[in-house]
């Protein structure tokens, strides 16, 4: 069975952080930086009617492929980190919990 609720990220340390945060079957989806049009129309089918997340870095290039997703797939739900730590990857345990959490993703205890 497909997890119901899919988080986009840019790249896969992104991915490898997040997945040791959740607690829950969610599927981890990346980007690799910003992604064309066809690609965008691809991952909104596959997308549709599952609960999405997108969870960028807070840098240039991460506004941008947000501002991409607000646009193409408006449905998203948005997360985000403190722009102190600037990407995910280099978010603290602690605080990448906190933001997932508050989505109500489960996240692993010893995070909190």
């Amino acid at each position: 069975m497909a997890a119901e609720k899919k988080i986009i990220v840019e790249g896969t340390s992104d991915k490898r952080k997040v997945q040791e945060v959740v607690n829950e079957p969610v599927e981890i989806i990346c980007t690799n930086g910003t992604i064309g049009l066809t690609k965008m129309d691809e991952l909104i089918d596959e997308l549709f009617e599952h609960d999405v997340y997108v969870l960028v870095d807070a840098d240039e290039a991460g506004e941008k492929l947000r501002k991409q997703f607000v646009r193409e797939f408006p449905e998203a739900q948005h997360l985000y980190i403190d722009r102190v730590y600037k990407e995910v990857a280099s978010a603290p345990y602690r605080h990448l919990a906190s933001v997932l959490l508050s989505a109500n993703i489960d996240v692993r205890r010893e995070f909190l």
